[in-house]
This record gives structure tokens, C-alpha cells and sequence, in this order.
């Protein structure tokens, strides 16, 4: 065992004989665990969030979306849909239609996204899962159906099962000379609700699911699409596909993974992320600065000790490397418990859910989401030794060095 760990230890152990420099090495110790569990339970519950978002999107948004790089459709046959399906990481590939469209029901209109896909949608996107009311229908025989977002469905003041009063929608004829008459100006067609989905906000306010070719003579889109929607198999690799998928179609079309589908929006969260990170670390390095009073006490108090160690011999390396090894230990051990007690109660909410969201019963979710990481564990850990080791770092070099001047001029004396 060092010497240096060894003196470091029983200093630590060991009870001091001003009582203040123990209460002070328990708020030490105190202010590292509060900091450090802190630390782990934020990044713990931004992590759940993310998750949270990044799953209501999987249950709208394709894995990969293949569009235009200019102009806002395209022909379908621009895009070789057998040769992306042969792709050996890709499992589903769905062309869809998505345009404005005015929609009308009894006696109030609302302005929606409509987008028209196949009945395979639910199979591979998960909307089945997020309907609040009726079932994922979008064809049945000759009839045509739609799903609605919750907040589509509160703006029209909608109800399902009315089966006497369908959905009327309209959207501007594209060889429509004239709009005074809307007879003419304007296709129609009745659609009848299936269904009312709830994922978030931006999805909700806005879109109406509708079968393809629904959408294709609604548009008159006869061979045109505005985007390929690519579902891949659960093993394989998103970027390596998403580059040979850029290489198979060219130039021209725009190929985008989740995070380019909504770059904007995650880079927030993960700015906002580190933002918290930083501001917990600075009241972190504040509360870690007790233990520069806490060393600077014990130089004190062991001056005595010091001179004798230094009178056999310890040199001025050595007597540092005592204090700086009890300032470690005293972050460390605040450390250490600080990621258990994290650990610990990341782990309950996630079983128990113990602090639930205000409101809960209209969100997703009754609880506040944690999802633990393993890269967090690391950083915390990191930063907290980094900002623990400076701060025992100067009363070690500095205090020790003092108290070995003032024994020289007294034996001077």
C-alpha cells in the first residue's frame, strides 16, 4: 500500500479534533452525491424523452423517405420501386401522395395535409397503435375510409359511426381555369371516417390518412407521387442502406433517414440536453468547492503532522499527494454514491413510475420517461472526477506548501 494513500486514508477515517472539518467533509461528500445523482437523473429523463419522440414518430414517419430534390412530385416511374425492393436491407417500399386539401364536415371546414398511402401503412408504421377511437381502415369493398388526427377531429367537431353524414373533401382541379365557380374549380369526393389517431401535436392538427388511390383521383395524380416511404428489416444498418439507396436512384431525389426528416427538432433536444448538462455542472463546481475549505482545514489542523512526515523525510510530493489523495476520496466516494442513488432511482421510475406528469390521462404517457445510458454514466463520472480533482488540487499544492515555509522560518527562528 502507498504511503500517501495510506496517511490519506486515516486522515479520512479518522476523527478530527475540530468537529467542524467533519461537518464540513459530510457536505463535501453531501454536495458531490446531490450533484452527481442530479446529473444522472436529468440526462436520464431527457434520454426517456427522446425516446419517447423518437417512438411517436416511428408510428407515423418511414424509416427512409425518398423525394424530389426539386418540384414537390415526381413520376412514379422515376424511381425503379422493384430495384429499391430488392435492396437487401430494405422490407417495405410504399409511394405516397401527400397535398393540402380542404375538408369539410356538416357545417365546419378545417384545412389539412392529406396523404394517401396503401393498407399496408399500419402494418409497417405502427399507427394501428395510437388510434384513441374505431379501428385502421382505409378500404373496405367499394368504400373508402380515412383516419383522422385528434385534432382534425376536434376542429370539424367529429364523431365516428355517423355514417349519414361522410366527409367531404376538396382540392383545386389542375387544369382549373377559373376559381369564381368552385363546381368546376375543385374536385370532390366523399371519404368516411374510420378512425382517430393521436401521436403529437404537429401530426394531430394536421393529417388525414386516406387510401392512394383515393388521393390519386382526388389530385389527379394519375402517375405522379410526391415521396417513396422505405420500411427496413429490423437487423439492418440505416446508413450503409441509405447510401446505396442514394447511389441506386441518383442525383435527383433527396434520400433521408429520421434524424434528416426531422434534423431541426433533434437537434434541439440534444442542445437542450447538454444546456442542462452544463448548467448542473456549474452548481456541481460550486458545491464542489467545500472541499477546498474542507483540505484547506485539514493542512491546518495536521501541520504538526506535516512537520514531522517532512523531518523523516517525506519530501514536498509526497505531503501533497496526501491531501490531494483525501480531496479525491471525499469526490469519489460523493461520486460513486451519487451514480447509485441515480442508478437507483432512474431504475424505480422506470419500473414504478413514481413521479407522474401534471395532466396525467391526456398525454402518451402518466409518467415522466427515463431511459439510462451508458455514455452518461462515463461522462458523469468524468466531469465529476475532472472538476473534483482541481478543486483538491490547490489546497493541496498550495496550503501544504505554506504550512511547510512557516515550519522552515520557525526552525530558522
Amino acid at each position: 500500500m502507498q504511503f500517501p494513500y495510506f496517511i490519506a486514508r486515516r486522515y479520512f477515517l479518522s476523527k478530527k479534533s475540530q468537529r467542524a472539518i467533519n461537518i464540513i467533509s459530510m457536505i463535501s461528500v453531501s454536495g458531490v452525491l446531490v450533484g452527481t445523482a442530479a446529473l444522472i437523473i436529468v440526462l436520464s429523463v431527457f434520454n426517456g424523452f427522446e425516446n419517447l419522440i423518437l417512438r411517436l414518430y416511428d408510428s407515423f414517419d418511414p424509416d427512409i423517405r425518398i423525394e424530389a430534390t426539386h418540384g414537390k412530385n415526381f413520376p412514379a416511374s422515376a424511381v425503379s420501386l422493384e430495384h429499391l425492393r430488392n435492396d437487401p436491407g430494405v422490407q417495405h417500399v410504399m409511394p405516397v401522395i401527400e397535398e393540402n386539401a380542404l375538408v369539410r364536415y356538416s357545417e365546419r371546414q378545417f384545412i389539412v395535409t392529406l396523404k394517401g398511402v396503401d393498407q399496408s401503412f399500419s402494418k409497417y408504421s405502427g399507427i394501428d397503435t395510437m388510434l384513441v377511437d374505431g379501428s385502421c381502415i382505409l378500404e373496405r369493398g367499394d368504400t373508402d375510409y380515412a383516419l383522422i388526427g385528434s385534432g382534425v377531429a376536434y376542429s370539424l367537431q367529429l364523431g365516428l359511426g355517423n355514417y349519414n353524414t361522410p366527409i367531404e373533401i376538396y382540392a383545386p382541379k389542375r387544369d382549373a381555369g377559373s376559381l369564381l365557380n368552385p363546381e368546376e374549380a375543385f374536385n370532390r369526393r366523399y371519404v368516411q371516417p374510420s378512425g382517430i389517431f393521436a401521436i403529437q401535436q404537429e401530426y394531430d392538427s394536421r393529417y388525414v390518412l386516406v387510401p392512394f388511390r383515393f388521393a390519386q383521383e382526388l389530385f389527379e395524380y394519375d402517375s405522379l407521387v410526391t415521396s417513396i416511404e422505405v420500411t427496413l428489416k429490423k437487423d439492418a444498418d440505416t446508413q450503409e442502406t441509405l447510401s446505396r439507396l442514394e447511389a441506386l436512384i441518383g442525383p435527383d431525389f433527396g434520400v433521408k433517414d429520421r434524424f434528416h426528416q426531422h434534423e431541426q427538432i433533434y437537434r434541439i433536444m440534444k442542445s437542450e440536453k447538454w444546456a442542462v448538462f452544463m448548467i448542473l455542472t456549474f452548481i456541481l463546481i460550486i458545491a464542489t468547492f467545500n472541499i477546498i475549505g474542507t483540505l484547506s482545514m485539514l493542512v491546518i489542523e495536521k501541520k504538526k503532522d506535516i512537520a514531522i512526515l517532512h523531518s523523516m523525510g517525506a519530501n514536498q510530493q509526497m505531503l501533497r499527494s496526501i491531501f490531494l489523495t483525501e480531496g479525491l476520496f471525499i469526490n469519489l466516494i460523493g461520486c460513486i454514491i451519487g451514480i447509485a442513488t441515480g442508478f437507483l432511482i432512474c431504475l424505480g421510475q422506470q419500473h414504478f413510475g413514481w413521479i407522474t406528469l401534471s395532466g396525467s390521462g391526456s398525454f402518451v404517457i402518466d409518467a415522466y420517461p427515463v431511459k439510462m445510458e451508458v455514455l452518461d454514466f462515463v461522462y458523469v463520472f468524468a466531469t465529476v472526477f475532472t472538476i473534483g480533482f482541481v478543486a483538491a488540487w490547490y489546497p493541496a499544492h498550495r496550503m501544504v506548501s505554506k504550512s511547510l515555509d512557516l515550519n522552515t522560518v520557525r526552525n530558522d527562528e
